[in-house]
């Protein structure tokens, strides 16, 4: 038993190996999931932000948590392009005919995802450095907005997964993450929902978008984060364990 699950480990070892070279030797796919992201920072903290009231004397402070959101959305279409190109080229079969485990190429692919988003996190918050953001948080404060968000990277990962597996053009692999990258607009991640009408203010405050934005926001700046955390954990775990589901059905189908 101990000798398959070293075996498992080594094998999705290889296969995560495997895929971060194909992204170092391509870092365009990085840069551009983290120009978008900063490019609306920029316009939002220096074209938008005078006129937009949000309680808070630092914009960008305010922004960055729905920032980085939108760069994870935008970070896991590249992962369901990966991975439909693996479906389309044969690569699982081929992969199946040797002694690996059968799941390890997929997971390599997820642990993929989650190292170039965190990367790609990483980039964006020096960004946000240079124009201005700070954070009295401490390190525990800092690690629980790190969980938070490879908790979130992790969920979306897998409903990438799903559209990678099931797509049947390259198109629709990688559209379906639109829906989620423009979700952050209809959330507390830009103003303060208070100041939506009152059917977008109730569908703003009762999806996913804004109790992570809220809770990562609180932690961030030294606030009490109450209740928010957990609803975020909620989310994330909930939609986590419903895309796994329905990622290995539809992987044990296709291959």
């Amino acid at each position: 038993m101990e000798a398959a699950k070293n075996h498992f480990f080594t094998d999705i070892s290889v296969m995560l190996g495997r895929s971060m070279r194909h992204i170092f030797r391509s870092m365009d796919t990085i840069i551009t999931v983290c120009i978008t992201p900063i490019a609306m920072m920029l316009l939002f903290v220096y074209v938008l932000g005078g006129a937009i009231q949000t309680g808070t004397d630092n914009y960008v402070n305010y922004l960055l948590p729905g920032i980085l959101l939108m760069a994870i959305a935008s970070g896991i279409a590249y992962t369901a392009y990966r991975l439909f190109m693996d479906k389309q080229r044969g690569i699982f079969e081929r992969f199946h005919t040797m002694p690996i485990s059968r799941s390890a190429l997929l997971w390599g692919h997820v642990l993929t995802s989650l190292v170039s988003n965190a990367i790609t996190v990483i980039v964006i918050i020096l960004a946000a450095l240079i124009m201005g953001f700070r954070s009295s948080a401490g390190i525990l404060p800092w690690l629980a907005v790190a969980g938070i968000l490879a908790l979130f990277t992790l969920a979306l990962t897998w409903v990438a997964a799903i559209a990678g597996l099931s797509a049947k053009t390259v198109e629709g692999a990688s559209s379906f993450s639109y829906p989620l990258i423009f979700l952050p607009f209809i959330s507390s991640a830009f103003v303060p929902t208070e100041s939506m009408p009152s059917v977008v203010r109730a569908f703003a405050e009762n999806q996913p978008v804004t109790s992570i934005v809220n809770a990562i926001r609180a932690l961030l700046s030294g606030q009490p984060v109450g209740n928010e955390i957990w609803v975020a954990l909620v989310w994330c775990v909930g939609i986590l364990l419903v895309a796994y589901f329905f990622a290995m059905r539809v992987y044990k189908k296709r291959v």
